[in-house]
């Protein structure tokens, strides 16, 4: 389960500052498969930054139950003059698992051969974003936090990530955002609207996705 009790996040600007998260209460039930909807910054991937860890509210109180993932985006960021394998190592050591078993599901999912002893800053972005996928597979969450479902890799890769995906969403919740209805029908079965500042949510998903779609038309 995720409660949110009065979160609030807001960022200075030129203008002052702006307010993307006001007061926010919510309760997300073990299971859950939420679509996060909104206009270009109106704070979606603060909110997943906020419920991972990454990023601090300015108020309010965040609980958490069960294990968490860091916010995929299937892209990831690395330390560039690692190795594929050393960057797996280190989350590995993060999470407290076995960091040669680990490298070995990664190095056997990504299909990087022999780029797994190279360092990152040889890798092309999607190279990284294969890494970065088959990393957030060697882990077993009880939340998987998605900003921005891409597409990755050839025809047969997708389909092999897809069908991981699903296989570790059986068992666990699910908040991500996208700027797609058909992404978020796909995965999701509620919704939740962020809009100047203020979250909607939605237990039925094509409530949201009124809701977004008529928000962007105003």
């Amino acid at each position: 389960m995720i409660e949110l009790h009065n979160v609030s996040k807001s960022y200075p600007t030129v203008a002052g500052r702006k307010v993307v998260i006001d007061r926010l209460n919510l309760v997300l039930p073990w299971g859950a498969k939420v679509g996060v909807l909104g206009r270009n910054g109106a704070g979606k991937s603060t909110l997943l930054g906020m419920i991972s860890g990454a990023v601090r509210p300015d108020g309010g109180q965040i609980l958490r139950r069960g294990a968490i993932s860091w916010p995929l985006g299937f892209a990831g960021s690395f330390h560039a003059d690692l190795t594929g394998a050393q960057n797996v190592r280190f989350v590995a050591r993060i999470y407290g698992m076995d960091t040669e078993a680990m490298v070995a599901f990664v190095q056997d999912f990504a299909e990087l051969g022999e780029f797994m002893d190279m360092p990152l800053r040889s890798y092309s972005s999607g190279m990284r974003a294969r890494l970065a996928f088959g990393m957030s597979m060697g882990v077993s969450f009880d939340w998987y936090l998605v900003d921005e479902i891409t597409a990755v890799g050839d025809t047969n890769f997708r389909k092999k990530s897809l069908n991981a995906f699903n296989t570790r969403l059986a068992d666990a919740g699910l908040l991500v955002t996208s700027h797609s209805a058909s992404t978020i029908r796909s995965y999701c079965t509620s919704g939740l609207v962020i809009e100047r500042g203020q979250a909607w949510f939605f237990p039925d998903v094509e409530d949201a996705i009124a809701m977004h779609e008529a928000n962007m038309v105003r």
